[in-house]
C-alpha cells in the first residue's frame, strides 16, 4: 500500500495529497485495498425452475453469499450453488462415481473444505436397510461441472429410519444424522472417520423433537434443528447436544425443509420446498459479552484499533505529506517559466 503521495498527486496541489491521505488512514482505506467484505446475510428467492424441492441449504465459504442446495428426489445426482444477491444459480455440479441417488435430504460443508449430500430420507418410514453419503470437494471456480465422489454407505445402530438432517461438526469434522420421527426421533452420531469400504455404523447419542434439518454454527458452539413447525438451538458440548435447546423464531414456510447458519454466523436461513421458494434470513442476536462491548447511544466513539499511538503515527504522516506537497509545489514555480 503506498503511504506517500505520488507524483501526480505533488504536482495536482495540496488539496489532491490531502485527500489522498486521509483515503489512506480512513478507517475504510484498508477495506478497499483489500477487497470488499462479505455480504450481509439477507432474504432471497430460489429463482431456478430446475430447482423445485429445495431439501438442503449450505453456505459456501469461499464464495460470499453462495449457498449450495439439491432437490428432494427424481432430479439426479446435481447440486446446485444459488447466489443470494440474485437468486439465480451459479453453478450445477453433477456427481459422478456414484449410484442412482435415492432421497437426497440434506447437505452440509465440513471443516475439510468439502460438501457432504446425505442421501438419507426413506418415504417408507425406515424399511431401507441402508442410506448413503456422498462427499466431494467445494469447487473453487462457479460453473456448471462433473465431479468424481466419495460414496459411503451408512446403516444405524438400533435399525433403519427415515431422516432428513445430516450435519457436519465444523471443527471436528465428524458427520451426524438427526432421524424424523414425530415421537422418537434421535440424534445419531458417525464414526470419527467416514469410510468408503463397508458400513458406517451411526449410533444413537440424544433424542429430538421432528427434525427436517439442521446445522451447526460456524464456530460448532451451537446446533439448530428446525421441523415444520418450530426451531430449536442447542448448546454443543463435548459432541452432545446441551438440555431443551431454545426456540428460535422461524419463519411459517409450510414445506419447511432446509436450515443452514450464514457463513459469518450472523443469521440463520430458513428455506422451503416449491417452485421460486423462499429463503427467510432471521439475523441471531448478539451475546451478553458482545452486547456489553458494543457502543451505547450517546457514548463517546470507541478508539481506532491501534490506539493513541495509531492516531499520532496517522498525523506524523499526514503533516509529512503535506510538507512534500508545500515543497514540490515551490519548486515546480520556480521551474516554471515566467
Amino acid at each position: 500500500m503506498r503511504l506517500l503521495p505520488s507524483s501526480a498527486a505533488l504536482a495536482a496541489g495540496p488539496a489532491a495529497v490531502l485527500a489522498a491521505v486521509l483515503v489512506v488512514l480512513s478507517p475504510g482505506g484498508a477495506a478497499f485495498a483489500a477487497g470488499a467484505p462479505a455480504p450481509v446475510a439477507s432474504s432471497f428467492t430460489i429463482t431456478d425452475p430446475r430447482i423445485r424441492e429445495s431439501s438442503g441449504l449450505a453456505a459456501s465459504r469461499i464464495h460470499p453469499g453462495v449457498y449450495w442446495t439439491h432437490n428432494d428426489s427424481d432430479d439426479g445426482p446435481y447440486v446446485y450453488a444459488v447466489d443470494s444477491a440474485t437468486g439465480k444459480t451459479v453453478a450445477r455440479v453433477t456427481l459422478t462415481g456414484i449410484g442412482k441417488p435415492r432421497d437426497v435430504e440434506a447437505i452440509s460443508l465440513g471443516p475439510d473444505g468439502q460438501l457432504y449430500v446425505g442421501d438419507i430420507g426413506d418415504n417408507r418410514d425406515g424399511t431401507w436397510n441402508h442410506v448413503w453419503i456422498y462427499r466431494f470437494p467445494e469447487p473453487k471456480e462457479l460453473g456448471d461441472v462433473s465431479i468424481k465422489a466419495a460414496q459411503f454407505t451408512v446403516r444405524y445402530a438400533d435399525g433403519p429410519r427415515n431422516a432428513e438432517a445430516l450435519m457436519v461438526h465444523p471443527v471436528t469434522g465428524r458427520v451426524y444424522i438427526a432421524s424424523k420421527n414425530e415421537s422418537k426421533g434421535g440424534l445419531y452420531e458417525g464414526p470419527e472417520q467416514l469410510s468408503a469400504s463397508g458400513a458406517n455404523v451411526f449410533r444413537r447419542i440424544a433424542d429430538v423433537p421432528w427434525v427436517t434439518d439442521g446445522a451447526f454454527s460456524p464456530d460448532g458452539s451451537k446446533l439448530t434443528l428446525r421441523g415444520y413447525f418450530t426451531a430449536r438451538t442447542y448448546g454443543w458440548k463435548d459432541g452432545r447436544p446441551e438440555g431443551e435447546g431454545e426456540r428460535v423464531d422461524a419463519p411459517w414456510q409450510g414445506q419447511a425443509e432446509s436450515v443452514t447458519y450464514a457463513a459469518d454466523g450472523s443469521a440463520l436461513m430458513f428455506g422451503a420446498e416449491g417452485e421460486a421458494s423462499p429463503v427467510v434470513a432471521v439475523p441471531l442476536a448478539t451475546t451478553d459479552e458482545e452486547a456489553s462491548a458494543a457502543p451505547q447511544p450517546g457514548a463517546p466513539a470507541a478508539p481506532s484499533p491501534g490506539g493513541e499511538g495509531s492516531f499520532t503515527k496517522g498525523a506524523l504522516v499526514l503533516a509529512g505529506a503535506l510538507t512534500l506537497a508545500f515543497v514540490a509545489k515551490r519548486l515546480f514555480r520556480r521551474r516554471s517559466p515566467e
